[in-house]
């Protein structure tokens, strides 16, 4: 350790006047106490982690931008219900360039699904949303998205 966070994070809070910017990697259903169990990763991807996580008091998180793709991925097994086993999920994981970080496993991929988005919001509090990867979904017919 080189210093303390907790310390580094409350100095930087409250000195001089500037804008912090906390990245979080996964997804809100691979968080250790709200993902989809047992099929989660060890720590709390959700906004909460920067206060378990950096030590940061809830009181100042200020904006919550919530990145979500235009379709759903899923490295591993795992419930999935808009998952595509067929040519459209080949596509959206060709084209979207969809593997795994750690492992390199091609993720399954299916339509964006707005269940798991609204309960995602539910514990993050978005207070913007960006949607990625529009581009990927360019040349289908038809697009579709999970609502229930």
């Amino acid at each position: 350790m080189v210093r303390d966070g907790v310390y580094f994070m409350y100095e930087a809070l409250h000195g001089s006047q500037k804008k912090i910017l906390v990245e979080g990697a996964n997804a809100a259903l691979l968080d250790i106490d709200f993902g989809t169990y047992p099929f989660v990763t060890s720590s709390n991807c959700t906004v909460g982690g920067v206060c378990t996580g950096l030590g940061v008091p809830p009181q100042n998180i200020g904006e919550v931008y919530g990145v979500v793709k235009a379709y759903t991925t899923r490295v591993g097994i795992g419930a999935f219900p808009t998952e595509q086993i067929n040519e459209t999920g080949d596509l959206l994981q060709s084209r979207g360039h969809e593997c795994g970080v750690t492992t390199g496993r091609k993720r399954r991929c299916g339509w964006l699904d707005l269940v798991i988005l609204r309960y995602a919001h539910m514990i993050n509090g978005f207070t913007a949303l960006a949607l990625t990867k529009l581009d990927i979904l360019d040349v289908l017919d038809e697009i579709k998205i999970g609502v229930a």
